[in-house]
């Protein structure tokens, strides 16, 4: 057997450049294209430098908050279509717990991530070392241990060797679309130094190829049988169906058996808007149209989502006594709520059940009914979108973005009001041009994921421009990122949308009877006098943002001028658009979702909203049991 000696981190380095992937198009590229970095006492001299010895071909960027730069490694896999993966190191302590937040949104959203925190020393002779975590009765254990319940595979590499046995597996785990999602190793900073005789053949190039397995037969001949005494089938889908490239395969599907297409929030924009049988985005932040083709389904083929509550409006959305059948990767999704499991890749599933349904279609007034749906709703989405005097709303905003949008462009939002507008307004320009990371609906996400699509998208879709809207909140919580994609040179749109708070928590807040308090800035125990705001424009200029601010009283038609300037802008560094909008505008799908509204309070309104909540939970109730 060849081998040759190196250190723990510099065989690890040298297995990642190994790694191949193929992209959808059928080309091969880097299954690790970036590592982001922040070095500390606990990774500097291990990671650091095998990473430095190989600077040419596995690129290493900045980071400047160890959140921001995990959240930008989510971004460029969802960008990717999961084909590629972001790796990322920092030192323990802090910057490894600082981890675990990305961590919690590739897990809820199932996408690939590869963090490799340090860890303290496995000798324990210097122990207690600087930022280690002390547990009274447990001394193997450290702050890297959080991350076990946000990581789809977990180790902890205290011998050079155990990487032989552990990388494989790191390579299942973020390639299996049944299994896919955050991969920790914890790395100990004196075993990242300790030398090994590894054998060449680990670093040899792997090609991965996204696996696809087919349905079982007798599983695939019992949702055939459901679907074709179906007289009203709806066809749900979600971001199985972007991540197997299954996209034509699900229109195709849906033609030739005249079945109406719903999406979900992660497989926003896989249909064309204007496709007659696209009935538009399912659930509360979805449209009236699609739920209302829902709620009269009586067979609902669900593929490649794993219908969360804003996807089902808390399990209220459909027909109480309709059947489902779920085509699903995931065996772990297949078989939610009573469904007949299709255990299957998306692509693979629907072109077999194809097969089997043969030249079975449902009636033609229910494929029509479709279209007749969504024309409503876009009449509706026109009215909201309509220039008004004032303020814009978010839902004008978003208009104008889409209406400035093609086919390479690509849009981006997480957390507050803004997942609602995007996932129920937009209009698909483009195949799989949307990211609305609304698993984990984590604020900062917006900023920090724009930076990975853009980095993805520039090889991707060199001409395209990567557009992020995000409110004042999240700007506020995280936005370090925006200097390193200035700094490193990538460019996006970022919208600021300022309203003066925490503008749809104070929506959930006072619709259901409470007082305003502490979300809007005039709710909140401050100084008092106002004087007291945040300069977005002054500030993202100062992180080295090219900026444009439609002024206090700006209106619509000063922000479609100003987004215009910035998708000029976008080269080679982030381009901010700060615009003052509407605080209390939103777009309504006309369904429910359950909050834990209290049996008990002093105001007369939040019981009233309880008794509302409990009379709704009624047909919750009814759904499940059936």
């Amino acid at each position: 057997m060849n081998t040759i000696r190196l250190t723990t981190a510099q065989a690890l380095v040298r297995w990642l450049i190994a790694q191949r992937t193929e992209l959808q198009d059928g080309t091969e590229a880097p299954l690790f294209p970036a590592v982001f970095a922040i070095f500390g006492h606990g990774n500097v001299l291990g990671l650091g430098t095998a990473l430095a010895e190989h600077r040419e071909n596995l690129p290493v960027w900045r980071g400047h908050n160890e959140q921001g730069m995990a959240l930008a490694a989510v971004g460029y896999a969802k960008a990717t279509q999961r084909r590629q993966v972001g790796v990322v190191t920092t030192s323990i302590g802090p910057g490894a717990l600082n981890l675990v937040t990305a961590a919690g949104v590739a897990h809820a959203n199932r996408l690939p991530l590869l963090l490799l925190p340090g860890d303290t020393f496995t000798s324990r002779a210097p122990d207690p070392v600087l930022q280690q975590v002390e547990s009274f009765g447990d001394p193997g254990s450290t702050v890297n241990d959080a991350f076990r319940p946000v990581s789809r595979y977990f180790d902890r590499i205290i011998r050079p060797e155990q990487l032989l046995a552990s990388l494989p597996q790191v390579a299942r785990v973020l390639t299996d679309p049944a299994e896919v999602g955050p991969v920790v190793l914890a790395l100990p900073q004196d075993v990242q130094a300790e030398a090994f005789d590894f054998p060449t053949a680990l670093f040899e190039p792997v090609l991965h190829r996204l696996p696809r397995p087919r349905p079982d037969r007798v599983a695939l001949a019992s949702a055939a049988r459901i679907l074709t005494t179906a007289q009203r089938p709806l066809l749900v889908l979600g971001g199985g169906v972007r991540y197997s490239g299954a996209t034509a395969t699900a229109v195709d599907f849906a033609q030739r058996h005249g079945i109406p297409m719903v999406e979900t929030t992660a497989g926003r924009t896989l249909v064309p808007h204007d496709h007659p049988l696209h009935a538009g985005p399912l659930g509360i932040t979805g449209s009236f149209s699609a739920n209302a083709l829902a709620a009269q389904a009586d067979v609902v083929l669900a593929v490649g989502t794993r219908l969360q509550d804003f996807t089902t409006a808390s399990w209220t959305v459909f027909h109480a006594d309709a059947r489902l059948v779920a085509l699903n990767a995931a065996r772990f999704d297949a078989v939610k709520h009573g469904a007949v499991a299709l255990v299957a890749d998306a692509e693979e599933g629907l072109r077999e059940l194809t097969e089997a349904l043969r030249d079975w279609r449902s009636p033609q007034d229910w494929s029509d009914q479709a279209a007749r749906e969504r024309a409503r709703w876009d009449a509706h989405i026109d009215r909201l979108r309509a220039e008004t005097e004032g303020r814009p709303t978010y839902a004008q905003v978003v208009g104008v973005v889409n209406e400035q949008s093609g086919p390479d462009d690509y849009v981006m939002t997480a957390s507050g009001g803004l997942p609602g507008e995007l996932i129920g307004g937009w209009r698909g320009t483009g195949e799989s041009t949307m990211d609305v990371e609304y698993g984990f609906s984590c604020m900062g996400y917006e900023l920090a994921g724009a930076w990975g699509a853009a980095m993805a998208r520039r090889i991707s879709r060199p001409t395209g421009v990567v557009t992020t809207l995000l409110g004042d909140g999240s700007y506020l919580m995280a936005n370090s990122e925006l200097f390193s994609a200035a700094f490193a040179g990538h460019g996006f749109v970022a919208v600021v949308c300022d309203n003066d708070g925490y503008a749809v928590i104070a929506r959930l807040q006072e619709g259901q009877g409470g007082l305003a308090f502490n979300n809007m800035y005039a709710d909140c125990r401050s100084a008092g006098d106002g004087r007291i705001r945040t300069d977005f424009a002054a500030h993202a200029a100062s992180l080295g943002a090219a900026v444009f601010d439609t002024g206090a009283g700006g209106g619509l038609t000063e922000f479609a001028e100003v987004y215009r300037a910035a998708r000029a802008a976008a080269v080679d560094r982030p381009a901010v658009v700060v615009v003052r909008t509407h605080p209390s505008s939103w777009t309504e799908a006309g369904a429910w979702w359950e909050v834990g509204v209290p049996q008990n309070a002093d105001l007369p309104e939040i019981l009233a909203a309880r008794q509302r909540l409990d009379q709704a939970k009624a047909e919750q109730v009814r759904y499940l049991r059936s």
